[in-house]
């Protein structure tokens, strides 16, 4: 496990007080350098967060199963959740698999094991998972849920698009895994009262959107929050941001909280 500077760890300490968090990650790159993609992280970094969550006694549930009605999670929880289906995450499932821990993925239904569909910012090149790798990872107790057909910015389709990306992508995962998909997550983060509603009446159980925050802050299970792991991040500022349920953990940052919380004082 990477070392944690004293700071971070004592921080840490008190992490889990106000609840489970959910970390979003996308791709899982080989090696040890920094990816060039933010939303990507090397597979040291990947083993080095997963390390400290294990020696942390983090429990890491599915989504699902943490927005389950009347479920109470109170010790340390961290849901681990992966956007896209990018193919390099099959070796962090195996790391995952090491650890005895799970996650939830979720799926593009029209890129399953083709190219993304979507416009190209820089992410990894390639295929995406296909449904053999898909069904082994639910096999093996990971989660599949749905990220829609198409990739598409849900605040930005008329009624009847909304429903297909929904419903659509819900049946053809469905299919192809011959399981239930009850979890989503809404593409781009982008999300308004009328989608959380399509996503309901699609039958979806519960969606996470990219809102930072304890992911059950809001009360409402279609609008789960998450923290992002980009590739800058360490297992101290993981620590940190497990702490402040923020990406604001810089230590110009938690300087600037220090100093609000002493004039309240």
């Amino acid at each position: 496990m990477s070392r944690i500077d004293p700071l971070s760890r004592f921080l840490h300490r008190q992490a889990g007080q106000h609840g489970p968090v959910m970390l979003m990650y996308h791709a899982v790159t080989p090696g040890t350098d920094r990816p060039a993609w933010p939303w990507a992280v090397s597979m040291r970094q990947f083993r080095a967060q997963l390390d400290f969550l294990a020696a942390s006694g983090y429990a890491t549930p599915t989504m699902a199963e943490l927005a389950e009605p009347g479920r109470v999670w109170p010790g340390r929880t961290a849901v681990i959740t992966f956007d896209d289906g990018y193919v390099d995450n099959l070796a962090a499932c195996a790391e995952l698999e090491q650890r005895g821990m799970r996650a939830s993925w979720f799926i593009v239904s029209s890129s399953v094991g083709r190219p993304p569909g979507w416009p190209d910012d820089g992410r990894p090149a390639g295929r995406m998972l296909n449904a053999a790798e898909l069904r082994d990872m639910h096999a093996a107790g990971m989660e599949i849920g749905s990220h829609t057909v198409n990739h598409a910015r849900l605040t930005g389709t008329d009624d009847a698009q909304l429903q297909r990306e929904l419903v659509d992508s819900k049946a053809a995962l469905e299919d192809l895994l011959g399981a239930p998909v009850p979890s989503f997550a809404y593409p781009y983060g982008a999300w308004d009262a009328r989608c959380t509603a399509a996503v309901a009446a699609a039958g979806y159980a519960a969606a996470c959107t990219t809102r930072t925050g304890w992911a059950l802050r809001d009360n409402d299970p279609y609008r789960l929050r998450r923290l992002t792991v980009f590739n800058t991040d360490t297992a101290g500022s993981l620590a940190r941001k497990l702490y402040f349920g923020s990406h604001d953990v810089r230590w110009r940052d938690i300087a600037r909280y220090t100093l609000r919380r002493l004039r309240r004082v």
